[in-house]
């Protein structure tokens, strides 16, 4: 079965790097592991509770109102 991934040059600082590292051994990830993890919690994040955002969402502005009532 071929591997589907998408592959990409990635340029990270030196110390973060180190970081990564240390992050996925503590974690007994790879380091490209632990950056696909790092990245699909973001996407997760991102989504919401209510789900999927519409590609291009901007961010809610300013702060929240309470709920009326």
């Amino acid at each position: 079965m071929a591997d589907d991934r998408k592959a990409f040059l990635l340029r990270a600082d030196p110390l973060l790097w180190k970081d990564i590292e240390r992050w996925a051994a503590d974690e007994l990830r790879s380091v490209n592991g632990q950056i696909e993890f790092i990245l699909r919690d973001a996407v997760r994040r991102r989504r919401g509770p209510g789900g999927e955002k519409p590609p291009g969402a901007p961010p809610p502005e300013g702060p929240q109102a309470p709920p009326a009532g």
